[in-house]
């Protein structure tokens, strides 16, 4: 199997990643995880490390990058895709240099580069309250933690 190339995706919540991900897998060939959607997957299974994800998505904190990666690497490789759109990943330079260390420098993954959407914080918000989706994390609480994190830690990658 060739090595996946990875397109990080990412912006505050509410900013589009989803719906722009749809276009681009749609007119390019690219399969679209969403490491959001992978955390709460597994939550929602009640595996070992559900709990401990949930309360991190419930506060807006970052779930610790061992367990991202694992579900990360989990998804791509079970779907044999070599053109992959990452969602919502790395959230910050520990979870980058988590990502190089562990699946650039052991040519697991190639990273072709990333992608940044933003839009109006008020804009933001209203989309991801609107999207009834039923995420603990959609609550006004979550998404100012969760969108003051992206602005100060994201974009230092």
């Amino acid at each position: 199997m060739s090595v996946a190339e990875i397109v990080f995706v990412l912006g505050p919540p509410g900013a589009g990643k989803g719906t722009q991900c749809a276009k681009i897998k749609e007119n390019f060939g690219y399969i679209h995880l969403s490491a959001g959607d992978l955390l709460r997957a597994e939550k929602a299974a009640g595996s070992k490390d559900g709990e401990l994800i949930a309360d991190f998505i419930k506060n807006g904190k970052i779930v610790p990058i061992e367990i991202t990666i694992r579900l990360v690497e989990k998804a791509i490789v079970s779907s044999g895709a070599t053109k992959v759109l990452l969602d919502g990943f790395p959230r910050d330079l520990d979870n980058l240099e988590g990502w190089e260390r562990e699946m650039v420098q052991t040519g697991k993954m190639r990273t072709k580069f990333m992608l940044y959407f933003t839009c109006e914080e008020e804009e933001c918000l209203k989309r991801a309250l609107g999207r009834n989706q039923n995420r603990t994390d959609d609550n006004v609480e979550s998404f100012k933690k969760t969108s003051s994190h992206v602005h100060s830690s994201t974009l230092q990658c």
